[in-house]
């Protein structure tokens, strides 16, 4: 008797043992890893184009714009048209610096906490051109 009790709760301890280390792993696992997208400023025969011009992203995730062709290019985020109507979210993921070599690049990165919807951005020299483009952030 007293040997199957003690190896039953011999079992139960490696049973809570294995629960354990395997639930940590769910706890301290992060849920899905952050990407980076990359986005060309002109398109690659010259038009005055964001490539590609709509982007869905999650909250983390980074946009990295890339100065292609016909410069020089900026990335500005419409304060009117993002989700919260806020300027200081938008100034904050805007690039006024102009790219003037192609290759060039800057980073955006959507904040953990972005909210989620439609963000408007445009190049300021080439707005009236028709340079605009969406980003759309979901969770």
């Amino acid at each position: 008797m007293k040997l199957i009790a003690s190896s039953l709760r011999r079992l139960g301890l490696a049973v809570l043992t294995i629960l354990l280390v395997v639930s940590s792993f769910a706890i301290f696992s992060e849920s899905a890893a952050a990407e980076t997208y990359t986005v060309k400023l002109g398109s690659d025969k010259g038009s005055l184009v964001f490539e590609p011009k709509k982007l869905t992203v999650h909250p983390g995730d980074t946009i990295k714009w890339v100065n292609n062709k016909v410069p020089p290019h900026n990335v500005v985020f419409d304060p009117a048209k993002n989700p919260s109507k806020d300027k200081d979210l938008a100034k904050s993921l805007s690039h006024k610096k102009l790219l003037m070599t192609p290759g060039q690049s800057q980073e955006t990165t959507f904040a953990a906490d972005a909210p989620l919807g439609d963000y408007t951005f445009y190049c300021e020299p080439h707005r009236g051109a028709g340079m605009v483009g969406k980003v759309t952030v979901v969770q």
